[in-house]
């Protein structure tokens, strides 16, 4: 498999409403940030929390399970995923809110390690300065006012924009020109998927980039994704600014829930 490096910018340039040009008129739908302000000891605190987690015993990992027959991804889950050669592997996650405060849920919080909440907070406290950031130079690379920020409150990500921190272990591949390639690791970045509802709002400029993961069966592969996500009532369309008669709405305008089940239940749209 090919090594790829997606294009990596320093996010200090996006001040000046730099998109990267590879991810506008190539439409890969993923790029790096790099010097994005949120210190490394922040990163690598976050990774070490979450790698403690992992490491405990399955019946104290197993505290934080959701309910069988919840509907909220929030909660502790494993389960035995198939392989992109054939293979299958099992697959532990742990999802939980980190904003805003009122959806967060402490019980899906693990109380080991004992720092486990702070370095949380701490990252997802410097996370939000990057994701306005981030929203509005996107909005300025559909030619539309920053404020604007696209209307979102901060396998294709159903999510507008996911953030991704990843470790050392290669894993990650995104699918390009009718090839998979493997994606470059670069210390301390943020890999910045685009999601669908950041494709429909757009009207199909930025485009959902379709990725997936491999296993090693050597060394254990982590990630740490924040899902950047409109609000379950929130109606979801191509923004009215970049539709005209020349450009007509490639995309369904209806409430995020109702997408969601249609995806989930594969349901067209």
């Amino acid at each position: 498999m090919e090594l790829k490096t997606v294009q990596a910018i320093a996010f200090s340039s996006m001040s000046a409403g730099i998109i990267p040009s590879e991810f506008i008129k190539q439409r890969v739908g993923m790029f790096q940030i790099v010097n994005h302000g949120i210190p490394s000891d922040v990163i690598s605190n976050l990774q070490k929390v979450g790698k403690e987690f992992f490491e405990l015993p399955q019946e104290e990992k197993e505290l934080y399970a959701k309910s069988p027959d919840s509907k909220s991804i929030q909660g502790y889950g494993s389960k035995l995923q198939k392989e992109v050669e054939g293979k299958k592997a099992w697959v532990d996650h742990l999802f939980h809110n980190i904003w805003p405060p009122p959806a967060i849920d402490y019980q899906f919080w693990p109380k080991k390690p004992p720092t486990y909440r702070a370095a949380n907070e701490e990252y997802a406290k410097w996370l939000q300065g990057v994701a306005d950031k981030l929203f509005g130079r996107l909005s300025l690379g559909l030619g539309l006012g920053e404020d604007l920020a696209l209307g979102v409150v901060a396998h294709t990500d159903m999510s507008a924009i996911t953030i991704l921190i990843p470790n050392e272990v290669q894993g990650l591949q995104v699918f390009r020109d009718d090839h998979w390639f493997d994606v470059k690791y670069i210390s301390n970045a943020l890999v910045i998927h685009v999601g669908d509802q950041l494709e429909i709002l757009s009207n199909g400029k930025y485009k959902a980039v379709l990725h997936r993961t491999t296993v090693n069966k050597e060394k254990t592969r982590m990630s740490w994704p924040v899902f950047l996500e409109p609000p379950s009532d929130q109606v979801v369309g191509p923004l009215p600014q970049l539709v005209n008669e020349e450009n007509p709405a490639r995309y369904k305008t209806k409430k995020y829930s109702d997408y969601v089940y249609c995806k989930l239940n594969k349901i067209p749209q």
